[in-house]
């Protein structure tokens, strides 16, 4: 009775101020308090949209002036837009604002392509917002603003030329208004879109540029370090892609104190005197999350599994935290990329299980947005071959790696996916020729295809695979001390430990049990630091073998129980894998993801051969 009573009041008082409107009163006092009745309940907890809507209709009954008018038909395109799904409306009313005064029109033609482009409509937002360019130099927020929004649109359609034109523009503009801070802003974006291009001679010099202006730019001291946060991630994310793990370590040490510095200060309340400086990159709480986010994709990269899972837990706590406030896309982003780098923590420390139920969500994050699914339906593919590679699915990984590389045109992500795909062939013993094809375009030796360091010593190591189960014995031990020493360059722990312990068996199999021991050794000491439950099980079997060719009996004795308990570890989590009904997703190659079309199966249907 109590709600009933307050829509009852709510409505009765839009019901007065609409007669007011219609009786003569003074235009300011009604006009007014149909806004501050509209702003009241579109405020409101739960949001009154339909009565809000009513207050800014009511405007059109008498007549108003053409500023009141244009400005009230921006009101309710903006209203309808953010809170209905009438987009036709919203559309009609934005469209009416476009041809009125510069104060309506660069926000209405704003708005308006936003609501194109969520048609499809693309072509239609993109003249909207040249337009709005072309006659806005006078107003340098919304010149600013209108720029950086075209540049996204053109790279959201990959057409990260013209996006980075546009951002030249920008700087260069705001160069001449005045506003170092904006002029960073545009640079910082040119450059993440010129990694993202690997136009590597490019990005060194506006890097360096980037870092003067920041460091001489004084300001507002959140925007300032928000700035130094956008510099030093992309210098980390430069690094990592380059498979830089030890190289990156100071820039890194720089972000997490940066971000720190940013969560004890205070946001100030004075608006920049400078209208182009009105622009932030991101709230600070997105900021904490990047930080996080790029830490794992560090400890990922290292092998510091542990590390990963404790940032991740951390990273993911927040985000949940954040998306109850907050709709940003780009929150689902970094949701899915940490749960991208987690999921490959779970299966090399053997949770197979979890990793498949995370793959799911994923999957459930990416059917919830089409974009999203775009552009990491290759990781998930890639994801969901690592998972088969673990539970001894070869031919399901095949058609996995193979979709993933249907799906991507991102160079690292093509080389990673073609060395797993090796590493499948080389499993099964009988596909030499799509072997040798896809080694010849991974050849670490003669022009490798990425920059990256940690890739170029994972081709290495897949050669030694190779000439080891080819029993040229020689020739793989070259290969894998050239992974040795590629990975102790750059503290890449898995790559090591991996390499420490093929060679620790090709000098078992070559009767060298001394030298096979100071492999093996500190591959387990490696593995179990990482945890990597894979070498640990392998190396725990060759010492097994190692101490009782030795006569070592009691140390032969305590290695068999320990791969015994690894193996059984393995065998428990790989039996829950393949009973999950989410493990039918091993079987989806195309389209969408099949988001609820799990069926439970009765038991796993894999072989454990790999794992005993």
């Amino acid at each position: 009775m109590h709600a009933d009573s307050a829509s009852f009041k709510d409505w009765t008082a839009v019901v007065f101020v609409s007669k007011m409107a219609t009786s003569g009163e003074a235009p300011e006092s009604w006009y007014l308090a149909l806004l501050g009745f509209a702003e009241h309940f579109r405020t409101s907890s739960p949001p009154k949209i339909r009565l809000c809507v009513h207050c800014l209709q009511a405007v059109f009954q008498f007549k108003p002036p053409q500023r009141v008018e244009a400005r009230t038909h921006l009101q309710l395109g903006s209203v309808l837009y953010h809170h209905t799904k009438n987009t036709e409306l919203a559309r009609s009313h934005l469209e009416k604002a476009i041809p009125q005064f510069e104060d309506v029109k660069f926000e209405a033609a704003s708005l308006l392509s936003e609501l194109y482009c969520q048609q499809n409509l693309v072509d239609s937002a993109k003249p909207l917002l040249r337009k709005a360019i072309q006659i806005s130099q006078q107003t340098p927020y919304w010149h600013c603003r209108l720029l950086f929004q075209l540049a996204q649109l053109h790279t959201l359609e990959k057409d990260l030329v013209s996006a980075c034109d546009l951002l030249g523009v920008g700087a260069e503009y705001a160069r001449v208004v005045g506003s170092e801070y904006t002029r960073a802003l545009f640079l910082l974006s040119k450059g993440m879109l010129l990694l993202m291009e690997r136009k590597l001679g490019e990005v060194h010099p506006l890097l360096t540029l980037c870092g003067t202006i920041v460091e001489n730019w004084q300001g507002n001291p959140i925007q300032k370090e928000s700035l130094r946060v956008f510099f030093l991630v992309l210098q980390v994310t430069h690094y990592l892609d380059a498979g830089q793990v030890k190289s990156v370590k100071p820039c890194l040490k720089q972000l997490q104190q940066c971000i720190q510095t940013i969560s004890t200060l205070h946001d100030d309340e004075i608006l920049p005197s400078n209208p182009a400086d009105l622009f932030h990159w991101l709230p600070k709480e997105h900021m904490c999350v990047l930080v996080y986010l790029v830490t794992v994709m560090h400890s990922m990269q290292a092998g510091y599994l542990e590390k990963a899972q404790k940032y991740t837990d951390k990273a993911l706590m927040q985000l949940e935290k954040l998306k109850m406030l907050d709709s940003s896309p780009i929150l689902s982003t970094f949701q899915v990329i940490l749960l991208e780098h987690i999921i490959m923590c779970r299966l090399v420390t053997g949770h197979k299980a979890t990793a498949l139920q995370e793959i799911s969500q994923v999957c459930q994050l990416c059917a919830q947005s089409p974009r999203l699914f775009t552009n990491h339906a290759s990781q998930l593919h890639t994801l969901l071959g690592l998972y088969c590679i673990s539970v001894n699915c070869m031919d399901n990984a095949e058609a996995q790696f193979t979709a993933a590389l249907r799906l991507t045109t991102h160079q690292e992500l093509w080389a990673f996916i073609v060395t797993n795909l090796a590493s499948v062939y080389i499993r099964e013993g009988n596909r030499h020729q799509e072997l040798y094809s896809l080694l010849e375009r991974i050849n670490p030796d003669h022009n490798f295809p990425v920059s990256s360091h940690c890739l170029r010593a994972a081709a290495f190591y897949i050669r030694g695979l190779l000439s080891f189960f080819q029993g040229r014995y020689n020739e793989a031990k070259r290969f894998l001390r050239e992974t040795l020493k590629m990975s102790n360059a750059e503290d890449l722990n898995r790559l090591t430990a991996c390499s420490l312990v093929l060679l620790g068996h090709i000098f078992y199999v070559l009767g060298n049990h001394r030298e096979s021991n100071n492999m093996v050794v500190p591959a387990m000491q490696l593995a179990s630091k990482i945890p990597d439950m894979s070498v640990q099980l392998w190396s725990s079997a060759l010492l097994k073998d190692l101490n009782k060719a030795c006569g070592n009996t009691i140390d032969a004795h305590e290695a068999a129980q320990m791969h015994q308990n690894f193996s059984q570890q393995l065998l428990q989590d790989h039996i829950a894998a393949c009973s999950l009904p989410e493990h039918n997703l091993i079987s989806w190659t195309d389209g969408p993801p099949p988001v609820g079309q799990f069926q439970a199966q009765n038991g796993p249907t894999t072989s454990l051969a790999s794992l005993l």
